[in-house]
């Protein structure tokens, strides 16, 4: 019998698809503001949709962020850190 390595595995964590909308202000800047937030936290976005509307004190994000179950718990506080943030709903 031959042993290849005797440090133990590294463990498989399945990633689940998240879909959530994310209310902002700001309008582009907070939309923006969004897009660099996902990116920073190192979040496999799968899709991501904007409503921007001349005049609409809000913006929307609807966004498909790919998740392990630990990362899924604190999705929602990470980027309702963000100052634009209003609300974070999954949909």
């Amino acid at each position: 019998m031959t042993v290849l390595s005797h440090s133990p595995r590294p463990t498989w964590t399945p990633r689940l698809q998240r879909r959530h909308e994310i209310v902002t202000t700001g309008g582009m800047d907070g939309v923006l503001r969004i897009g660099a937030a996902l990116r920073a936290c190192g979040f496999p976005v799968r899709d991501f949709t904007v409503e921007v509307r001349d005049g609409v004190p809000y913006s929307s994000v609807t966004c498909t962020v790919s998740v392990t179950s630990d990362e899924s718990a604190t999705f929602a506080e990470r980027i309702g850190a963000v100052p634009a943030v209003v609300s974070i709903a999954p949909c």
